[in-house]
């Protein structure tokens, strides 16, 4: 069970196919002034699953990355001025279709006069099981413990996919996640 958790995990970002984009959103507090952080310090959250050793390094690699590239400053101790920490989660969802194995065309208006037949053909269906990861990313201030800005991504995901194309859509998710950081103050 826990194995196929962490595969499921492992391939958290991962699509399933490429029609389907990731959705990627983002909260924060308006009252808030982000230019005053400069420092964050990586928490874990009470009650967040844990995603083994190895998706817990890719996550916090990746985020790491983006953070710094926002002028943030990774610190192993507090003082910290933002408190950052992540959730994951796998959903499922059944798919069920169906088709129809006649073909030809069925009764309808011709020539003027309308015309039948008894149907044929049969139709079939099958189900299939659809998994989506989600990952939130949660910045905390420091000083009251206030949660203070949240973005979440989710994606239909592929268990099988290979780990390049998983962490490739780690990053992206991340990249498109933070975006927008820090907000800006209107």
């Amino acid at each position: 069970m826990k194995r196929a958790l962490f595969s499921l995990l492992v391939g958290l970002i991962a699509c399933a196919s490429v029609s389907l984009a990731q959705d990627v959103r983002y909260n924060f507090d308006r009252n808030t002034d982000f230019s005053r952080f400069k420092t964050y310090k990586w928490v874990k959250l009470k009650n967040a699953q844990d995603p083994g050793d190895l998706l817990d390094r890719q996550i916090k690699a990746v985020f790491d990355t983006q953070l710094a590239g926002k002028g943030l400053t990774k610190v192993e101790n507090d003082p910290a001025d933002l408190y950052v920490g992540y959730q994951v989660s796998i959903g499922q969802e059944k798919e069920f279709t169906s088709y129809n194995t006649s073909w030809g065309y069925g009764p309808g208006w011709y020539g003027g006069g309308w015309y039948g037949y008894p149907g044929g053909g049969m139709t079939t269906g099958s189900t299939s099981t659809i998994y989506t990861g989600q990952l939130v990313l949660d910045m905390y201030d420091s000083a009251n413990k206030d949660l203070v800005w949240r973005g979440l991504g989710s994606k239909t995901i592929d268990p099988k996919a290979k780990p390049e194309k998983q962490q490739k859509n780690l990053t992206k998710t991340a990249t498109k996640m933070l975006k927008n950081y820090p907000p800006v103050r209107k």
